[in-house]
C-alpha cells in the first residue's frame, strides 16, 4: 500500500514536472532567432535521439513487430507533429505566447468536432456547449470586442495557432488508430518520423549557408531538445503507468497556465480583464470536454 502512494506520489511529481516545463517553450522559442522549422527539426532529432538512450538504460528494445504493423499511421502522425511545431512556432512570432498557447488549446475541440465523423461518437449537449465556450472565449482573448479585428500579423499569429491545433487533433485522432505500440516506442517513431520529414523540407526553403545562430541561440535549441522534448517526455509517459487517464488531463492543464503567466510576467504580455475572461472559458471548457459524461471531478 505504502509502496502504491510512494509510486502515485512520484507519478505526480513528474507529470507537474513536465507539465511545467512544457509551458516555458514559449519564452525559449522567441529568443532562439532561426526558423521555426529548423528549431523543429533539431526538436525532433534530440528527442528522438534521448527517447531511444531511455529505452536503452531502461535495458528494453522497440517492439519492431507493432511498429512494423502499425508504421504508415506513426509516420503520418509523425509528419503531422514535425509541422504542428512549425505552425506553433510561427505563433509565438505573430502573436503573443499567450494568445497561441491558447489557440493550440483548441486541439481537444477540434476533435470533439471531428470524432463523429472519424471515430464515430456522438455529440452531447455538453460538448456542443463546451465548443461555444471555447468560442467565445477565443473571441475576448483575440481583443474582437475592445480593438476590432486583430492586425495582419496578430491575425497571423491566430491563424497559426489554429492550424498547429489542427494538426495535434490530428495526431490524437491518428494515435487512437494505433494499436499494440508502447508509449515510449510510439512517441520516439513519432519524434524520427517528425525529423525525417522535415529535413527534405527544411533543405528546400531554408538557407543554410545565410544563418548565424548565436551562442545563445545554440544553447536555448539543446535546452528545447533535451529538456522540453526528451526529460520531458520520458517523464510524462513515466507518469502515465501510474495515473488515472482522467487525472493525467487535469493535470496537462498546468502547461498552458504557466504560458499564459509566464507571458505575463517575463515578455510583458497582459490580457487585460475580458482576456482573461476568455481564457477561463477555452481552458475550462476544453477541459470539461474532455472528462466523461456524468462525471465532473476526478478521483485520484
Amino acid at each position: 500500500m505504502k509502496s502504491n502512494l510512494s509510486s502515485l506520489s512520484m507519478a505526480r511529481a513528474q507529470i507537474i514536472a513536465a507539465m511545467t516545463v512544457f509551458g516555458t517553450i514559449g519564452i525559449f522559442v522567441r529568443y532562439i532567432h532561426l526558423p521555426s522549422s529548423i528549431i523543429a527539426l533539431v526538436r525532433g532529432i534530440i528527442g528522438a535521439a534521448f527517447l531511444l538512450l531511455a529505452l536503452g538504460l531502461k535495458r528494453t528494445r522497440p517492439d519492431r513487430g507493432a511498429i512494423r504493423k502499425n508504421l504508415l499511421l506513426l509516420c503520418l502522425s509523425g509528419a503531422a507533429i514535425g509541422f504542428n511545431w512549425i505552425l506553433l512556432f510561427e505563433a509565438y512570432h505573430y502573436t503573443t505566447v499567450a494568445t497561441a498557447t491558447l489557440c493550440y488549446y483548441f486541439a481537444p475541440i477540434f476533435v470533439t468536432l471531428l470524432s463523429p465523423l472519424l471515430l464515430g461518437e456522438g455529440l452531447t449537449r455538453r460538448k456542443i456547449l463546451c465548443v461555444l465556450a471555447a468560442l467565445g472565449g477565443m473571441v475576448l482573448v483575440s481583443g474582437l470586442p475592445q480593438t476590432g479585428l486583430p492586425s495582419l500579423s496578430e491575425a497571423k499569429g491566430i491563424l497559426f495557432g489554429f492550424g498547429a491545433a489542427i494538426l495535434y487533433a490530428s495526431v490524437v485522432l491518428m494515435n487512437k488508430k494505433i494499436s499494440g505500440v508502447g508509449a515510449f516506442d510510439k512517441t520516439m517513431v513519432q519524434l524520427a518520423a517528425a525529423a525525417v520529414v522535415l529535413l527534405p523540407y527544411t533543405l528546400v526553403t531554408e538557407d543554410y549557408s545565410a544563418l548565424s545562430p548565436t551562442p545563445l541561440a545554440i544553447f536555448l535549441l539543446v535546452v528545447v531538445g533535451v529538456v522540453h522534448t526528451g526529460v520531458c517526455y520520458t517523464l510524462y509517459f513515466a507518469s502515465l503507468a501510474h495515473l488515472p487517464a482522467q487525472t493525467a488531463a487535469l493535470f496537462s492543464y498546468i502547461d498552458p497556465v504557466v504560458a499564459i503567466l509566464l507571458s505575463a510576467f517575463f515578455l510583458g504580455e497582459p490580457m487585460g480583464l475580458l482576456g482573461a475572461v476568455g481564457a477561463v472559458l477555452v481552458l475550462g471548457s476544453t477541459l470539461v470536454s474532455e472528462l466523461p459524461e456524468g462525471k465532473l471531478f476526478v478521483n485520484s
